[in-house]
Formats: C-alpha cells, structure tokens, sequence
C-alpha cells in the first residue's frame, strides 16, 4: 500500500530517487570492487587514503556542512581514534570490535569539545575548537608512557575473522566496506527527523527553537556524531600509515580537512569524496608540474601551500558549493541543452553574495 500511495514527501527522503541514481552508483560500486585488477599498488594505496579521508570527511561535512558548526580542531578527533586503535590492538582486541570502539571514544570526547558550542558560534566556536586542538596534540606527545610521545607509535598489522590483512588490496577492500557502512549510515541519519534537526539549526537557529528544536541537545549531537565518523577513519588511517606521531594531527592537518569540506562543496555527502579526491591527487599533481616551473617557483618551500591557498580562494568567491555545486550545474546544462539560458545562475550568485556579507 505505502508504494501505491507515494507522497512527495516519501520521495523527497529516499535512499535513492531513481533508477538512473541506482544503475551509477551500482555502475561505481563494480569499478571500486574491480579497482585491485586495474589500479597497480600505488594507486590503491592512493584509493585507501581517499576512501579514508571520504569517512572522516562525512563526519566534518555533518558538522560542518549541515548543522553550520566549523571545527578548526577536528583533527583531534582523528588523532583519538587512531591512537586508540593502535593501543586497543596492542592490547589484543578484536579489529571488529577496536574500530567501533575508537569510534565512540572519538565521540565521547566530541561531546566535551560539544559543550563549548552550546555557548559560542560562529569565530569563537572556531577558535575553541582550535585551542582543543592543541591540548589533544600536546597530551599526545606528553602522554609517554601510554602514547610514546614523540618517539612515536607503531600500529600491529590488523586482524577481522582470523584474517591478517597484510597486503594493500585486503586493507582496500577492508576501506570499502567501511566507507559504504559510514555512507549508508550518513545518509539513513540526514533522512531522520535528527538529521533534518541538524539542517534547520544550520538554516536558522531561532526557526529551529520556534518549531521545537532543542538546540544544546542537537549541537552536542552533531559534535558527538561528527567525532564517531572521524574517529573510524582515524582508526583505518592509523593501520594505513603504520606509525603515529602527535604532529600528523596538529593544526594542518585540520586545515586539511577545512579544506576537504570546502572545496568538495558544503552540504553534500559527494562533497565529502570529491574533497578527498582533490586532497590527494593535489600534491600528486604539484609533483607533476613543479619540475616544468621556473627553479625559483618550482622549488620554493611553500609552493603547495600557496596553491592550496589559491584554490581555496578561487571557490570561495566563484563557486561557494564547491565541487559538487559546479558537477550540479553540468548536469543541468547537459540536461537543459540546446536550451541552457545564459544567466540561469545569476539569482544564486547573488544570494550567495548576500549571504557572505551577513
């Protein structure tokens, strides 16, 4: 009966909207699956990261994206799940159970950094969050005895069902089905009245209160949330990168993920894969050209960082929904052509602009 009889609004919260949607995104499950007979060891590797950083990407887009609380300190988060799977497997726990686990510790401690935003907003939640950072990245390099300081951490070789994932094709595969739970989970969440909470605080904090928003209780939700999906990817980056230290999780590594966010386009949960795609090939491809540059620009020490800079800049001000927002708007022009009016875009410029300017 409930197929017959389809509201608008049943369709507005699908999974997926249509048949088109299922044969790509299926079309797209097939060449991940196959990407270990396609792709050579250093592309995999490169495809774990994005799968990883896509993860803790969703849980930075949450927060960010859709509830309108920026972090300038999440990479604390990651630095707590990784640390507490590398203990938790020395200590001889399970892989399926350590990496829930360093999830909700993540969580826990999102839900104290949450506190902070009960009060603040905007500059200042960036700000406390920034200054949590630093205590995170110093109690680890403190903390000798259970973290080894800045000597550093080795992560043991992970374990699921008795199988030693030893190679980079197992840990893929392992990436994969992580990274399709965290989605599934993500996308189930922001279809749920909580995850509609989150989207009416981001929009208007006195609407969200007016329809009966409880709005500490959803700010420290969304922290919480927000932490539990860094916290896995910290985990999974943790058996990646096979050693720890405390300055892989300091402040540039937060911009990292600030920039991630931004530049895969706010608001949307491709978003979080596409600014994993450019964090990664980024560098790859300033390697590429930086040997056809000038010696004094190709080989100038701050040259990525500028780049980084540049391109950050260049969305902001021409394409505030970032990646995502400029494949939205292909799509309509392939959808609308030969008849694409020129300026069809120009209202939502402008309101961009007058959103920047509140």
């Amino acid at each position: 009966m409930r197929t017959l009889f389809k509201t608008s609004y049943d369709q507005d919260i699908d999974l997926v909207k249509h048949g088109g949607q299922r044969f790509w995104y299926g079309l797209l499950l097939l060449a991940l699956l196959a990407a270990p007979w396609w792709l050579e060891d250093y592309g995999l590797t490169q495809l774990s990261f994005v799968l990883i950083y896509g993860i803790v990407g969703l849980g930075l887009m949450l927060l960010a994206g859709f509830t309108g609380l920026f972090s300038m300190g999440h990479a604390a988060f990651l630095g707590v799940g990784a640390y507490t799977q590398a203990l938790l497997m020395k200590a001889g726990w399970p892989f399926v159970s350590s990496i829930p686990t360093a999830g909700l510790l993540a969580a826990l401690v999102g839900v104290v950094v949450g506190l902070p935003a009960l009060r603040v907003k905007g500059i200042y939640l960036a700000i406390a969050t920034l200054a949590f950072g630093f205590i995170v990245e110093e109690g680890l390099a403190r903390w000798e005895s259970l973290t080894g300081g800045n000597a550093g951490l080795l992560v043991p070789q992970a374990q699921a069902f008795g199988l030693v994932i030893d190679s980079g094709t197992k840990f893929y595969f392992l990436c994969l089905v992580v990274a399709v739970a965290c989605t599934l989970l993500l996308l189930n969440l922001l279809r749920s009245p909580t995850g509609r909470a989150f989207v009416a605080v981001r929009d208007s904090e006195v609407s969200a209160q007016c329809m009966g928003i409880h709005l500490a209780r959803t700010k420290t939700l969304a922290f919480a949330l927000s932490a539990f999906f860094t916290g896995v990817g910290g985990a999974l980056y943790a058996h990646q990168i096979r050693f720890l230290s405390p300055d892989q999780f300091g402040i540039l590594q937060s911009i990292d993920l600030l920039l991630l966010v931004t530049i895969g386009g706010l608001g949307s949960v491709h978003g979080a894969y596409l600014g994993a795609i450019f964090l990664i090939a980024m560098p790859q491809g300033i390697a590429m050209v930086k040997d056809y540059l000038p010696t004094h620009i190709g080989q100038a020490p701050g040259l990525q960082s500028a780049v980084y800079g540049l391109v950050l800049i260049g969305f902001v001000l021409f394409e505030p929904y970032g990646l995502y927002g400029r494949w939205l708007k292909l799509r309509t022009w392939l959808q609308l052509f030969p008849f694409y009016r020129r300026g069809l875009f120009a209202r939502q410029k402008s309101y961009q602009k007058s959103e920047r300017l509140r």
